[in-house]
């Protein structure tokens, strides 16, 4: 039987270090024909991690031990690009792009407003940028759009949002641009599936967070509204663990 076509995310939150945690178990066993990772935390040449039967794509930020993106891919693109065109965005590896014949697949890691918000206002530059992007990709093919994008939208998505308002990842400001985002053309994969369900993404490593479950949803799968009759299925694997987020996973007809 045909399953569709998987797809994984996961903020590794270093990947050297995750390679030491069972990584590659992990790799094996979600068994996925696009493996997208953000926050590798490496430069060209710091590891040598392959997996017989896929092509692997890096983008690498210009500073050491930051950010970082990169996809596994069972299939072979009819290109590839690093970035969003922008020179002032293109220097933290936060964007890699497959162009696939039916989809363009666009994994990204979204900057952090960070305390105090005190990058709100490059994050907001960075949003609109991104967004006029992906729209002028979703012009030409379906777009699939996956990463740790640093927002919780909506209450639901986060488990203490009344003390969490004016905090990055939770801003009005934040949100907001999520609301643009999906309302540029594009459906949050998981919450269609799973409308009235909180379910996390990432745990703060302070105050046993994670064992207690107090979570954030900021790891998404889009997808522009052509591709949303082919959702098969989505999840939240919050079993695995190995980073401070866990992987999200989209299943699409082929």
């Amino acid at each position: 039987m045909d399953i569709g076509m998987k797809l994984i995310s996961w903020n590794v939150n270093g990947l050297r270090a995750v390679a030491g945690k069972g990584f590659a178990d992990v790799f094996a066993e979600l068994d996925a024909d696009f493996f997208c990772i953000q926050e590798t935390k490496l430069q060209a040449g710091q590891i040598d991690l392959e997996f017989p039967g896929y092509r692997s794509f890096w983008n690498y930020a210009d500073k050491k031990g930051y950010s970082g993106t990169a996809i596994y891919s069972r299939h072979e693109p009819l290109s590839v690009s690093y970035g969003i065109g922008i020179d002032e965005h293109d220097h933290e590896g936060r964007v890699v792009t497959l162009e696939m014949p039916d989809f363009y697949l666009v994994n990204v890691y979204v900057p952090n407003s960070q305390d105090a918000l005190r990058r709100l206002s490059y994050r907001m530059s960075w949003e609109d940028a991104f967004r006029d992007y992906v729209s002028a990709l979703a012009a030409r093919k379906g777009v699939i759009v996956c990463g740790d994008m640093n927002v919780a939208h909506e209450e639901i998505d986060l488990k203490n949002p009344a003390t969490n308002h004016f905090n990055a990842g939770f801003s009005d400001e934040e949100r907001g641009k999520m609301t643009e985002l999906l309302a540029a053309g594009f459906v949050d994969s998981w919450r269609s599936q799973h409308p009235d369900e909180a379910k996390y993404s990432w745990w703060s490593y302070r105050m046993a967070a994670r064992e207690r479950n107090v979570g954030w949803r900021i790891d998404y799968f889009l997808v522009s509204d052509s591709l949303a009759p082919r959702i098969i299925s989505t999840d939240i694997h919050n079993e695995i663990f190995g980073s401070d987020h866990c992987p999200v996973e989209l299943v699409l007809k082929d």
